[in-house]
Order: structure tokens, then C-alpha cells, then sequence
């Protein structure tokens, strides 16, 4: 994988996920800032998803394995996108809450996608 990508999603989602919770601590619910804050960072994971399709299909292959890494990266292209739409549900600071939580959800995933692929042996 593109190591300052991952890094770039990792930023983006950890930076997110203090934008709404600072909105919660505010008693906010999403406002539209936070959906376009939401969908400038699915859009990243959507291009993170392109580029891991495009390197297994040329071969490359992850270190732990082809379908872990498959599972998350799905999981990181639906954790924004889904929280987001369960936000719009709940329009109170509890929405703002989730999208917090999948927000630092995805940064986890990022972590866990930068191990399986390798990065953590020296990529």
C-alpha cells in the first residue's frame, strides 16, 4: 500500500473524529460542514480502496493475507459513510458522537491495514 496515504486517512479520520466530538461536547448535532468534512474523507478511503484493488490485481500481495486485507478495506470504505448515515437518524449530539466514533473507527482500520500489508516490517 501507498504508506502516505494510509497515513493521509489516518490523519483525516482522527481529525474528523475531534471535529464531531467536539461538536457533541457542544451538544451539536452533524451540520452540514461535518457531512462534507465526512465525504472529503470517504472520499480518501474510496481512492485508498481503488489503489489496494489495483496492486492485488497486479500481483502484490499483502503480508497477512489477501483476504484480511480485502475485509478491511471494505470496513474502512463503509465506517464514515455509515456512521454518517446513522447520524442523520439521531439528530442530537448523539449523532455527532457516531460519526465521532466511526470516525476514530477508521483510524484504527488504518492502522490495522498499514500492519497486514506489511508496513510495520519495513515496507
Amino acid at each position: 500500500m501507498i504508506d502516505g496515504l494510509t497515513l493521509a486517512v489516518g490523519a483525516a479520520a482522527v481529525a474528523l473524529a475531534a471535529w464531531c466530538g467536539f461538536a457533541a461536547y457542544r451538544d451539536q448535532p452533524t451540520k452540514d460542514w461535518h457531512f462534507i468534512g465526512m465525504a472529503m474523507v470517504t472520499l480518501l478511503v474510496v481512492v485508498q480502496l481503488a489503489i489496494g484493488v489495483v496492486l492485488l490485481a497486479r500481483g502484490e500481495q499483502p503480508a497477512d493475507g489477501t483476504g484480511i486485507f480485502v475485509a478491511y478495506l471494505i470496513g474502512a470504505a463503509a465506517a464514515v459513510p455509515a456512521a454518517g448515515f446513522l447520524s442523520l437518524a439521531e439528530r442530537t449530539r448523539w449523532g455527532s458522537v457516531t460519526v465521532a466514533a466511526g470516525a476514530f473507527v477508521l483510524a484504527v482500520l488504518e492502522v490495522r491495514l498499514f500492519d497486514i500489508w506489511g508496513g510495520s516490517a519495513g515496507a
